[in-house]
């Protein structure tokens, strides 16, 4: 009989988080820090924030076996396909050596339609690795980027400890869906973690389903957030929303960027525009599903004319955020800007298509991952070691 040991899951073992709010159950990572989560009333917002994208429990162990005590909260969208379970992912030293799902855990429906939601309560669960290779070694668990999970007991068969601080620089990133990784296929293939892992630093994606809407709390929290790297992907969602027009947003990102600048003055920092997404580049939002189609899509509900009173657009808002960029980096030579159709355009758009016109599927979060880390981290990026 195995005789585990159990080890406190604090912010020395999980990593990523800004927050760990103590439960009835055990731990629930939050990716936005308590006072934050006082200033807004959006429910999806609430949702998406404790989704934890990024984050991880990281150890150091000799342990050949490694159980992990979960309560989930699963997300179906009434009148879209059933999704899969969450993905757990293990790394091994950096390598991936493991996944496993859980089907237990909380059921929360969401009716597309009216937006009206109900949630099930349901059953713990356990994650398992087993036959790790005995010695010591560097563990990573990679928690489901679309799944809320309350850390209930992590159990291993041979003592742990925190993961050694290896040095690896901070990047801190704040976008929408794409960047929380919503259409990714696991927490590790992310574009924001396929890019991280390719610049060998550390993670904390505040990528948020939904949002991404220049929100002066989410500033502040970045402001308050330890980081060596940061970058800031807006557009889509402002457009989704049709929550602003140019009056607007024009002042709210540079006051986005002057919190930034009041906690990290001279850190690298890159302002990334929307990728391709043909729906939006000349009509406005807001937008809606379209039920009318055979599978999850969306549609434009806006019209093209209505640009010239001030509606955003994304080519709009590129135009935009360039100018902005531009016209501070003159007193900020850190400030970066990178055309988001850089990492996804018009070519990868004939070959990827965005499956539901919004969101690309895993191959697309592959390339944009492996762009984005070619043109931030690599020589002569703005994240590359030794500046660019």
């Amino acid at each position: 009989m195995t005789d585990w040991i159990t080890t406190p899951l604090d912010p020395r073992i999980v990593r990523g988080a800004l927050d760990l709010e103590r439960t009835a159950h055990g731990v629930l990572p939050h990716r936005l820090p308590a006072w934050a989560r006082k200033q807004f009333p959006d429910a999806y917002l609430r949702m998406v924030e404790a989704q934890p994208s990024g984050v991880r429990l990281a150890f150091r162990t000799r342990a050949t076996a490694v159980e992990l005590d979960v309560l989930p909260t699963k997300t179906v969208y009434q009148g879209a396909p059933a999704q899969p379970d969450g993905v757990y992912e293990l790394l091994v030293d950096g390598r991936p050596s493991g996944r496993a799902s859980v089907s237990g855990g909380n059921v929360h429906t969401v009716d597309m339609a009216t937006g009206a939601t109900v949630t099930r309560p349901g059953p713990t669960d356990t994650v398992r690795f087993t036959d790790l290779a005995d010695g010591a070694k560097d563990v990573e668990i990679w928690l489901p980027q679309t799944e809320i999970t309350e850390l209930i007991a992590l159990r291993t068969d041979a003592p742990v400890e925190p993961a050694p601080d290896r040095g690896r620089r901070v990047w801190l990133h704040h976008g929408s869906s794409i960047s929380h990784g919503s259409t990714a296929g696991s927490p590790t293939t992310t574009w924001p973690a396929l890019a991280a892992a390719r610049g060998g630093v550390e993670l904390i994606n505040l990528g948020l389903g939904g949002n991404a809407l220049l929100d002066p709390f989410t500033a502040r929290a970045m402001r308050d957030t330890p980081a060596d790297l940061i970058s800031l992907k807006i557009g889509i969602n402002l457009v989704n929303a049709d929550l602003m027009r140019l009056r607007g947003f024009s002042p709210a990102v540079h006051g986005f960027l002057d919190t930034l600048r009041e906690g990290h003055p001279t850190t690298p920092l890159l302002v990334v525009s929307p990728i391709l997404c043909p729906l939006h580049e000349d009509t406005p939002g807001p937008t809606a599903p379209d039920f009318d189609a055979p599978e999850l899509r969306f549609r434009a509900l806006g019209d093209p004319s209505d640009r010239s009173g001030g509606r955003l657009t994304l080519r709009v808002i590129r135009d935009e955020l360039s100018r902005i960029t531009g016209q501070r980096a003159a007193d900020d030579p850190n400030l970066h800007y990178l055309d988001g159709r850089s990492l996804y355009g018009e070519a990868d758009f004939r070959q990827l298509p965005l499956p539901d016109r919004l969101h690309p599927d895993a191959a697309g979060h592959r390339r944009i991952g492996e762009r984005f880390a070619e043109r931030a981290f690599g020589a002569g990026g703005p994240f590359a070691v030794g500046g660019g």
